[in-house]
């Protein structure tokens, strides 16, 4: 089964330092993120406003949220 190409490929839509951000923290698909909240993810070194209302976007996309 083929993943949705978004879920895949959400990390390159973030500039570089946030991209590191979740990378380094383990995140590679929009599934893991769901499992953070905004504020775990917000204070993450390199994620800023930009990259957060991206983040929400790509969740919303693929039917999912921050966590509460």
């Amino acid at each position: 089964m083929k993943k949705n190409t978004s879920q895949e490929n959400f990390l390159l839509l973030l500039a570089a330092p946030a991209r590191r951000a979740l990378e380094n923290n383990g995140i590679k698909t929009v599934e893991e993120l769901s499992k953070f909240t905004e504020k775990e993810i917000s204070e993450f070194h390199g994620i800023g406003k930009n990259s957060i209302s991206l983040l929400k976007s790509e969740l919303t996309k693929n039917g999912l949220a921050f966590k509460e």
